[in-house]
């Protein structure tokens, strides 16, 4: 008789076991004068007074990009690494498990044409919130499910929404699955790769 046993989630590190990083820019993030291949606005800021930031992790950036980018109200979409250690990760490094970051998508939207409400229920039915560490058959802590608010309105509305979907799974007869998401404060964004930015419309 075989038996095969399921794979334990992937762990974070403690912070001194997390690889050292750099303290400048990894080369092949976008050069400063980029700008959005969708939208055609600036991938740096600083950005216009009106619009606002909003910084999601859902699994692989590439996907999670493609699902903000065309929507009316926004601005501009950069993917990048956060909530980590290391500091300036390259892609192979977050990868290998020894940065704690997770792969994020950070949006530029203006409010007034589309609400931080309104991203959320992109967030919660663009991936699977009840998978530690992993979106489909990508795994690894850098995949986490993760919404990271930049002030106590966004916190307020992440948690509110949490409930919500959390009791619609239950509505829906999957009171077995429990969300995961993480909620906190959004930390330092590092870009990604220029290669990632908007991969799902250049590729």
């Amino acid at each position: 008789m075989s038996f095969f046993l399921k794979k334990s989630p992937a762990q974070l590190l403690p912070d001194k076991n997390c690889l050292e990083g750099r303290s400048f820019r990894i080369p092949k993030a976008p050069s400063k004068d980029s700008v959005n291949f969708v939208t055609g606005n600036p991938m740096y800021g600083p950005w216009p007074v009106a619009m606002e930031q909003a910084l999601f992790g859902m699994g692989c950036f590439w996907c999670s990009e493609a699902l903000f980018v065309d929507m009316k109200g926004i601005f501009s979409t950069q993917v990048g690494y956060a909530q980590g250690k290391t500091p300036n990760p390259t892609y192979e490094e977050v990868c290998s498990g020894q940065t704690n970051h997770s792969e994020v998508v950070r949006i530029i939207y203006n409010p007034k044409t589309i609400t931080y409400k309104d991203l959320l229920k992109v967030f919660w039915s663009g991936h699977d919130p009840t998978v530690p560490m992993a979106q489909g058959n990508d795994c690894g802590s850098q995949y986490r499910s993760g919404i990271y608010y930049y002030n106590e309105e966004q916190k307020g509305e992440a948690l509110e929404s949490k409930e919500e979907y959390q009791a619609a799974l239950s509505k829906a007869g999957m009171k077995e699955k429990t969300i995961v998401t993480e909620i906190e404060p959004a930390g330092e964004f590092y870009y990604a790769e220029d290669y990632h930015q908007q991969y799902g419309s250049t590729s």
